[in-house]
């Protein structure tokens, strides 16, 4: 006889003395076994009756208009408490659709409002409200209706996290409004009132785009601080070349590249007109450049050319990689001496397309190299082409000029100060070919700065290169020394000692 299979053989139910099911796997949840309750509005009919309600008022005046809000209001609020999202979403995009076609941009803002207001309103149905509003934001009459109808919008979204994304985007077009009528303040105080950073539903690109959208205004109205601030909340990680390199592949393939937002999700598409992360990038070292302009950081204004410079669309490109590889040739010149500005200063002269530029690679040579060059030379060598950087040595750069006579004695100074340890005032200004007091007033420059460790004596008109040695550090010599050179005599001793029974020479004892 074939066994009975499991789907075949019927479940036997024990009952217990009570009356019920004693096998627990017999009783079942009630809530697995129960469908979800389907929606009983018929949307067709619904459809139709809005439609009814629409044509009723269109084109009869305001309190036709009004009469035909009031129904749609009061249809919205019959499917609102039975919690029928679609119904009611449909009753709110009908109302503000009857407000625009009747041009009442006044009572449109006003069932905006009132729609967000009403108690038990369902999330979905404010948001799909707002949505359709946003689209009629670009046909307003005017400037004046425009701003009216944002601002609007702005205040039904405030506080409200499902509709963060729609808010940054308003501030934004309030903010460009501004900006267009010259109000650069107001711009930026707008736009700034929006911390992006901390939406989850924005891609990570529109945050750094808006991020650095305020960090530009902030430069324009000249406010360098909450610049500074504002730039450092994004990260030079956020341009890795892995990431470039993926979104490059990404547009050769015509593939929309999908963003994860904070929670995991799927991220809503950037705005239209939102740059490229490699165009974000060069955005970004480029405010960068423009605050450490400010400061007068020739060090840090390298850095960002240098990361400009590294940029796939620039290194493709030889006119645009060779203007940014000359910047980066000044700035790591005009930088001061340091490690930072060493490393700098070697990477960059170890660069393949330095070549191609014969005289930028002399330039960087005279402080690769440890002698000593005279400034007529150097002047007389890059002159011109000082001339033509305008923008490093014209205008507020024209300090910059002051500045690289500046690098050029610190080098011969540093230079000088390898090779002796001792030298008069006189001879270091005869080197240098400048004045005595001046060439004290740049060696002091170095010292206050730690660059270099001297010691002028002015009576006698001499300079001590180095550090007087610390008395420990003299015992500490002098204790190795002598360990060497007793291990020197050891071995000697020892070899003497086996020469002799080698030979078998005796050597008197010395006690």
């Amino acid at each position: 006889m074939a066994p009975t299979t499991e789907e075949s053989k019927p479940e036997a139910m024990v009952t217990d003395p009570a009356g019920g099911p004693a096998n627990p796997k017999a009783k079942k949840l009630k809530g697995s076994t129960e469908k979800k309750k389907a929606s009983d509005v018929d949307f067709d009919a619904l459809e139709k009756q809005i439609a009814a309600l629409r044509a009723q008022g269109a084109g009869k005046g305001e309190e036709a208009l009004a009469k035909t809000v009031e129904d749609l209001l009061a249809l919205e609020k019959t499917y609102r408490l039975q919690a029928e999202l679609k119904a009611t979403s449909m009753c709110c995009v009908a109302i503000v659709q009857v407000c625009f076609e009747a041009r009442q941009w006044k009572m449109l803002n006003e069932n905006v409002i009132l729609i967000s207001k009403r108690r038990a309103q369902l999330k979905q149905a404010v948001a799909t409200t707002v949505k359709e509003a946003i689209a009629f934001i670009e046909q307003t009459p005017d400037e004046a209706t425009k701003i009216e109808l944002i601002k609007t919008l702005q205040s039904v979204t405030e506080g409200k996290i499902y509709l963060e994304l729609e808010r940054a985007r308003l501030t934004r077009r309030l903010a460009d409004i501004y900006e267009s009528r010259g109000k650069i303040e107001e711009a930026a105080e707008t736009l700034q009132e929006v911390a992006v950073e901390t939406f989850g539903a924005m891609a990570k690109t529109e945050k750094i785009a808006f991020i650095l959208e305020q960090v530009r205004l902030c430069l324009k109205k000249q406010d360098f601080i909450r610049a500074f601030i504002l730039v450092k909340k994004v990260t030079p990680r956020a341009f890795s070349e892995s990431r470039l390199a993926s979104d490059a592949k990404a547009a050769e393939d015509g593939v929309d590249k999908k963003e994860l937002a904070m929670d995991g999700t799927t991220a809503a598409p950037p705005d239209e007109g939102t740059p490229s992360l490699e165009e974000l990038k060069l955005i970004y070292y480029r405010h960068l450049i423009a605050y450490h302009v400010h400061e007068g950081d020739a060090l840090e204004i390298c850095r960002a050319y240098q990361n400009i410079y590294d940029t796939p669309s620039i290194k493709s490109d030889a006119a645009k990689w060779t203007e940014v590889l000359k910047k980066v040739c000044w700035y790591v010149v005009l930088a001061p001496s340091g490690p930072m500005q060493q490393s700098i200063l070697n990477t960059v002269y170890g660069d393949e397309n330095l070549a191609k530029l014969p005289l930028y690679e002399k330039l960087l040579r005279i402080f690769v190299k440890s002698d000593i060059v005279q400034w007529t030379d150097v002047e007389s060598q890059f002159g011109g082409e000082m001339a033509q950087q305008e923008e490093i040595f014209g205008g507020k750069g024209s300090e910059n000029g002051a500045t690289f006579k500046l690098r050029v004695v610190d080098h011969n100074i540093l230079v000088i100060s390898s090779y002796y340890d001792r030298i008069t005032l006189r001879r270091l200004a005869d080197i240098l070919k400048i004045g005595e007091g001046e060439a004290e007033k740049y060696l002091a420059d170095l010292v206050i700065k730690k660059t270099v460790t001297a010691k002028i004596n002015r009576p006698e008109g001499t300079i001590v290169f180095g550090e007087k040695a610390k008395p420990e550090e003299v015992l500490t010599e002098w204790s190795g020394n002598i360990g060497k050179l007793l291990d020197i005599l050891e071995k000697s001793c020892h070899k003497i000692h086996k020469e002799c029974q080698q030979y078998k020479v005796n050597v008197p004892s010395m006690l």
